[in-house]
């Protein structure tokens, strides 16, 4: 074993109910500082740490971690060559890739998330903004937790299913039995005339395949789309769904008119919402604080959409943490609109569309793979 790499002794019985983490970075502060910060928290377990991607996966299975922490830029084996081989040997790994923010690193980022990675967490451009920002620190436990804790849940996830490979891969499931404590309502009688979509951790896997679906429908109305990430990682993903749809598809300008076949993505840091100019709906960015702790939040769009839309407003709530889009889920519900999110089972994480489910405000609760179609039909005024 190189000194670069350091695996924790084989864990006990009543270990194992801890989520396990392996850190991979090159640069020893960093690597070092997030190992410590996992050791200090209660619930994980720090069971190994490497310096190169070759390191950990030659240690992968003697360290056997539920998470991986892995960096993007690192010498011998960089982190997005190392990932495939990582899953390779254990199909459910959990794989959070780090960088700091660039085109390059977003892009990267995105292509990480489509060959298997759980999720991706922005670093400060410097070791020692590493060392000071609280706000990582926070972040990067919670996504741990959150999607580490997700496969040791004792009502985990019953059977796989038949779906193949790609961007839904890390979500392949269903659940043994259906929830019995989500009471829906009735959608709208109205066709959908605008289709609102909130996502988090998972989103961009899921979006690519809900609006690859959607195909020709996307023309009939204006695609609206809030995904919690920061500048640059939302220019590269309008860019990408834009590819996968080949429809125009854009970081939304403030002012600009909202206009059929056409999909807006709320630039990373800034919210987006929807008003009314000259009697017309019109995209409308807005620089205030921070909704559910995110800048854009999907709160802002679906409520103020709803004002607009009212009873032809058609929300979708996809993977994600936190509550985000549950007040506005409540407010387009509120106007006579409709809402669906996605199920728990095809859920990277079920807190952001959990959240809506319980609220009540849901019509539908379905897999990632049967939105699309369930969509479509609304657009036309089709009823359930």
């Amino acid at each position: 074993m190189s000194v670069a790499a350091t695996v924790a002794p084989a864990a006990s019985a009543a270990a194992q109910e801890l989520i396990r983490v392996m850190v991979v970075d090159d640069a020893i502060v960093v690597r070092g500082l997030i190992s410590r910060w996992v050791e200090a928290e209660p619930g994980l377990a720090l069971v190994a740490s490497a310096r190169t991607g070759r390191d950990a996966v030659r240690d992968l299975l003697r360290a056997d971690p539920d998470v991986v922490v892995l960096d993007i830029d690192m010498p011998d084996l960089d982190g997005l060559s190392a990932l495939p081989l990582l899953l390779e040997k254990k199909r459910d790994l959990v794989v959070i890739m780090a960088s700091t923010l660039s085109r390059r690193n977003a892009e990267v980022s995105l292509k990480a998330l489509a060959l298997g990675a759980a999720d991706y967490i922005s670093k400060p451009a410097t070791n020692r903004e590493v060392t000071t920002s609280t706000t990582f620190r926070a972040e990067l436990i919670e996504k741990i937790r959150q999607l580490g804790g997700r496969h040791k849940r004792p009502q985990a996830l019953a059977r796989a299913s038949s779906a193949p490979a790609g961007a839904d891969a890390r979500a392949r499931v269903i659940p043994a039995e259906p929830r019995l404590d989500i009471k829906l309502r009735p959608f709208s009688t109205a066709p959908a005339r605008v289709l609102l979509i909130g996502a988090s951790t998972g989103g961009p896997q899921a979006l690519t395949g809900l609006i690859k679906q959607l195909g020709p429908a996307i023309d009939r109305v204006p695609v609206l789309i809030t995904q919690h990430m920061p500048a640059t990682f939302t220019t590269i993903l309008a860019e990408h769904l834009a590819r996968v749809s080949g429809r125009t598809t854009r970081e939304a300008l403030d002012g600009e008119p909202i206009t059929a076949g056409t999909i807006y993505i709320a630039p990373g840091g800034r919210h987006m919402l929807v008003a009314r100019r000259n009697g017309a709906p019109t995209i409308a960015l807005d620089d205030g604080p921070q909704v559910n702790f995110c800048r854009p939040s999907v709160d802002p769009l679906f409520s103020s959409a709803a004002q607009v839309y009212g009873s032809t407003s058609l929300a979708v709530v996809l993977t994600g943490m936190g509550s985000d889009g549950t007040r506005g889920a409540q407010a387009v519900a509120a106007a006579g609109g409709s809402v669906i999110a996605q199920d728990e089972a095809t859920s990277v994480v079920w807190g952001m569309p959990g959240s809506v489910a319980h609220a009540g405000v849901c019509s539908a609760v379905l897999p990632i793979g049967e939105i699309a179609s369930k969509v479509a039909s609304l657009f036309g005024g089709d009823r359930p």
